[in-house]
């Protein structure tokens, strides 16, 4: 097993998270989740519904 300095495993991690998408992408991942719990909800919900029929 390899000792990686800890300057360069910072160094790494920073130019890995340059890579990443920006916090562009965290905003549709929190909307994309959002309207899906949303959906979920309605869909599980509306089973409980009485019909009266």
């Amino acid at each position: 097993m390899e000792h990686h300095p800890a300057a360069a495993w910072l160094a790494e991690a920073a130019t890995a998270a340059e890579r990443q998408g920006g916090p562009g992408m965290l905003r549709y991942v929190l909307l994309v989740m959002i309207v899906g719990c949303v959906l979920t909800g309605w869909f599980l919900l509306r089973g409980y519904r009485r019909k009266d029929d």
